[in-house]
């Protein structure tokens, strides 16, 4: 079998098989012409999984009073897995903002659960997370983990009003810190001169 047709087969992208092949976590032979010809096709070792359609549906809002908005967000997903034929593994709804990194569901997911599920199912990127959608693609990408987004425009306009209001809460928080910080560390300098002062004199 063509390494190409493996590789469909086991539902990887053509560079992800090439690069177990050099590894050799699958085993075959290149012909002269260069086509890589596979020659035991269950042949992938251990620290490689096999993929099997078991989906994780992740739902998000950003605050407890969309709570409604989040059971339904949930149910859609899992409409949709089942539709298209996926295990749904995990069915996870979380409240926090899209642009918290502290998530503890989403941590406990890219964290424990990377070798559990093959697809990340969620309605538009933006539930997923605000800002760096394309690290999270790249990190699952790595781990054989494909993101599936049902809706690719987002339509969220009070969620998205509520992240507005956590960054402008962010920044003023970050900018009078800075003004402390920067009074604290002038007043180290001057007690420091001040000391050095006092060594001189005595």
């Amino acid at each position: 079998m063509k390494l190409s047709r493996y590789a469909k087969k086991i539902g990887l992208c053509y560079q992800s098989a090439l690069n177990l092949y050099h590894a050799g976590q699958i085993k075959g032979y290149q012909l002269p012409t260069g086509t890589i010809i596979i020659t035991e096709e269950d042949d992938v070792k251990s620290n490689h999984r096999t993929h099997s359609n078991k989906a994780v549906c992740y739902a998000r809002v950003s605050s407890h009073e969309q709570k409604d908005d989040l059971q339904r967000q949930s149910e859609r997903l899992s409409l949709y897995a089942n539709a298209k034929g996926y295990v749904i593994y995990k069915d996870i709804k979380e409240v926090g903002s899209g642009l918290n990194d502290n998530r503890a569901k989403l941590q406990n997911i890219l964290s424990k659960e990377l070798n559990n599920f093959d697809i990340l199912v969620i309605e538009h990127k933006d539930r997923l997370t605000r800002f760096g959608f394309n690290y999270l693609e790249l990190l699952l990408k790595y781990n054989n983990i494909q993101i599936e987004i049902i809706n690719p425009v987002a339509n969220d306009k009070e969620d998205l009003i509520q992240d507005f209001v956590s960054i402008i809460t962010s920044f003023c928080a970050r900018i009078y810190g800075q003004r402390r910080n920067k009074r604290k560390t002038e007043q180290l300098i001057r007690e420091l001169e001040n000391e050095e002062k006092e060594k001189s004199i005595n």
